[in-house]
């Protein structure tokens, strides 16, 4: 098995957001939006003409808006530690509908001390848990974010099991794009977490209830419902 190299928490030089929000992310995004409404079928809040969503490590806010739109009359949050990825997130929604807008908002936060005083009912996050110093950040704020009976959808990358396997999904993935981004990807690659590890930290945080799921041949993601105890 490739040994994990972490990467930095932080992805926000000028560089990285610009790249960023050029990329085109759209089948990644919409896998993602797909489960979304996969896990909120699964239970009455998807017919609420309300709810509140967090979006955790939201980066430019492409899906934090995307949830927006498909979720008409839910208020969405975005949170991000990055300033640049923020400021990029305002101006995408500022392109947006005054519906959107009005439902939308986006805050500076960093797991486990900067997170919002309030708790949400549905809490997602796509491609955050690699980034963070310590997984147990992400798995441990969950419920303190969570009304009872909230929702949960996190999805990342997972680690390949060799160098090979990495370049191949580097070439495959993010050959055509700029150097920037494909050196990004391999990091990430290197940096993220096996769906066993994943398995062992949820079992850990107390969150062994929540599935786990290989979805492609370089996502994994995690879904369930929280009680939303406070820690």
């Amino acid at each position: 098995m490739l040994d994990r190299v972490p990467e930095p928490e932080l992805m926000d030089s000028l560089d990285q957001v610009k790249a960023y929000a050029a990329a085109d992310f759209s089948d990644a995004n919409q896998r993602f939006i797909e489960l979304v409404l996969a896990q909120l079928s699964q239970s009455l809040k998807h017919d609420s003409a309300a709810g509140s969503v967090l979006d955790l490590g939201c980066g430019p806010g492409s899906l934090t808006l995307a949830l927006a739109e498909q979720l008409p009359g839910w208020r969405i949050t975005g949170l991000d530690a990055g300033p640049n990825m923020l400021a990029t997130a305002k101006h995408n929604a500022a392109r947006t509908s005054a519906d959107v807008q009005a439902r939308t908002r986006f805050i500076t936060g960093r797991l486990p001390d900067q997170i919002p005083r309030a708790s949400f009912d549905l809490l997602v996050s796509n491609s955050l848990l690699h980034h963070l110093p310590e997984p147990g950040f992400l798995w441990h704020s969950l419920n303190s974010l969570a009304q009872p009976g909230a929702q949960v959808v996190v999805m990342d990358l997972f680690r390949p099991a060799s160098q090979a396997a990495l370049d191949a999904l580097v070439d495959e993935y993010a050959g055509a794009e700029p150097e920037i981004l494909q050196i990004d990807f391999a990091n990430s690659l290197h940096a993220a977490w096996t769906a066993e590890e994943i398995r062992t930290q949820l079992d850990q945080a107390g969150l062994n209830h929540l599935a786990v799921a290989e979805l492609s041949d370089r996502h994994v993601a995690v879904t369930g419902v929280l009680s939303g105890r406070r820690n």
